[in-house]
């Protein structure tokens, strides 16, 4: 069973980071297989943060959607190429297929068979061939061997209906033929002188030493069946290598990290019943039956740090959701079932898992004291933001001395770390920390980026406003806003779209927002910020 992925949104921050690898942690050691994964490149206060605990950076997860892997296909059906074709019938009707892969020894995809091909090589294809193995002969025509020279077997078939003199002066047999025959003692003689590539005795007939000695001599492989002529006849040509009867070397076929959906569209305009899935080094995992796309196993997800659909993972719609840590507003997912969802009004999710800690009576590690110490300090701004419980400042103070260091000495150099410009591109200052949100039918993002020096910002403000009506128009928002809070200064200067001019006066008392606005007291985008957009959106 696969481990269960913990992450935060879209844009990670230090707080969904560390809660996700604090959640993880705690999940494994109650005997839960967790792993902390993040959506996108983690900032440089975050990065610092996990530098200074020695921390490992958690992987990316691009999505959750469903894949084939999460499918219930029929995995490891396929069939060697070196099988007869009588297994391979045998094999789709005992499992009650239609077609099945056919590979190499190695495991490489060759081909698939499907009924109708067999049926098509059972009625209308020339059987008169041969292209086996001894093996399969021995076990197709349930046979008794007598002699064996030849792994494979190569030749054309031949049946000894004459009569012996009729066959012996009419019939020449070469070092290829394959002999049916029975008790006719003139006849094998003929054919072990001959020096024929096989001997096949029907009826379990008997067969003179002499015969043998000379069958031996000219290396004459003979099997002795108990089956008669006929019924021999009908089988031996299904003992060839079920290879022969491949008719499409390259089917339409998926990798099993394919998605759902896209196997969905393609099949809705092919309409086949089988494909092949496959591996990316083309060695065959098995068949996946149209029909198989009812049986699936979802990914399973744990979220810390949000609960809006456009912040999440793409495809959590298609995942299963097992709970949510979240100390943010109730927003837009749902689930097909009930889930724990702790919601707690603290200023961090890192103070809820630090809670569940206790609550479970689990010791905290130092490196993962300092990971939720470190997410709580960031979230509210080393206890000074309004959003700041009691609860975040007890958490705060027992993991700052699980951890051994000054919590505001270390939030500071945290910071500071986070806030620095250098080799930051526009994009790169408003994706920082930046979320998406819905109301009605309206969306809107905000940006949060801490700095101690809104000058240089404010030298290039048109060129992040430039910035953020190119977001707003390519993905069609109502607003786009950056808001660049100073702690020392304990306020926000706020930079938006040019078209959210309007809503941005109205959501500040109808004040003339300029761009670059100083707001006092604004230091919280979930307190300060949020509702007061949402309120706007929302009349």
């Amino acid at each position: 069973m696969s481990n269960t992925y913990i992450f935060g949104h879209k844009k990670p921050d230090t707080d969904s980071v560390m809660s996700a690898i604090g959640l993880s942690y705690l999940k494994n050691k109650l005997g839960e297989a967790c792993e902390a994964r993040i959506l996108g490149a983690v900032n440089k206060e975050t990065a610092y943060a996990l530098d200074y605990f020695k921390l490992k950076t958690p992987e990316y997860l691009n999505d959750v959607k469903l894949q084939l892997k999460d499918i219930n296909y029929h995995k490891g059906f396929v069939i060697k190429e070196t099988d007869s074709i009588y297994n391979g019938y045998q094999y789709m009707l005992k499992e009650g297929l239609t077609g099945l892969p056919v590979t190499k020894k190695n495991g490489d995809f060759v081909g698939l068979i499907t009924i109708k091909d067999l049926s098509h090589t059972i009625v209308n294809e020339n059987i008169e061939d041969l292209y086996t193995s001894f093996e399969n002969l021995m076990h197709v025509l349930k046979g008794e061997e007598i002699l064996k020279f030849n792994d494979e077997i190569v030749g054309r078939l031949l049946v000894a209906a004459y009569r012996s003199t009729t066959f012996m002066n009419t019939v020449k047999l070469g070092k290829d033929m394959i002999l049916i025959v029975g008790d006719r003692h003139s006849i094998i003689e003929y054919a072990v002188t001959s020096g024929v590539k096989l001997i096949i005795l029907s009826g379990d007939a008997k067969i003179k030493d002499e015969h043998i000695e000379i069958a031996r001599k000219n290396k004459v492989n003979i099997i002795r069946t108990a089956y008669d002529s006929y019924h021999i006849a009908k089988l031996v040509g299904l003992t060839n290598y079920i290879k022969t009867m491949i008719r499409s070397y390259n089917p339409t076929k998926f990798e099993d990290t394919e998605f759902v959906d896209n196997v969905i569209d393609i099949n809705n305009k092919l309409k086949h019943t089988n494909y092949p899935i496959i591996d990316k080094k083309n060695k065959c995992l098995g068949l996946l039956k149209i029909t198989d796309l009812t049986e699936k196993t979802p990914k399973k997800v744990i979220l810390v740090d949000h609960n809006e659909k456009v912040q999440s993972a793409e495809g959590i719609e298609e995942a299963e959701i097992l709970e949510i840590f979240d100390h943010h507003n109730l927003g837009s997912i749902t689930t097909n079932s009930p889930i724990n969802f702790r919601n707690m009004a603290v200023g961090s999710t890192c103070t809820i898992i630090y809670t569940l800690f206790n609550e479970r009576k689990i010791k905290i590690p130092k490196e993962i004291a300092g990971a939720l110490l470190s997410g709580i300090l960031s979230d509210t701004l080393i206890l000074k933001s309004p959003t700041a419980t009691e609860r975040d400042v007890d958490a705060v103070k027992d993991l700052a001395k699980i951890a051994s260091v000054d919590y505001q000495e270390y939030g500071m150099n945290m910071l500071k770390a986070g806030t620095s410009l250098e080799g930051m591109t526009k994009e790169d200052v408003l994706y920082n920390d930046y979320k998406l949100f819905t109301v009605n039918d309206k969306t809107f993002a905000i940006g949060q980026f801490f700095t101690m020096n809104f000058d240089e910002i404010k030298k290039e403000i048109e060129d992040y406003i430039h910035v953020l009506d190119e977001v707003s128009e390519a993905n069609n928002y109502n607003l786009v806003a950056l808001y660049v809070t100073d702690i020392i200064q304990n306020g926000s200067y706020i930079i938006y779209n040019s078209k959210a001019k309007e809503t941005i006066d109205l959501a500040y008392n109808n004040e003339n927002i300029t761009q670059g606005h100083f707001i006092e007291g604004c230091v919280s985008r979930k307190k300060h910020v949020v509702p007061l957009i949402m309120e706007i959106f929302e009349n």
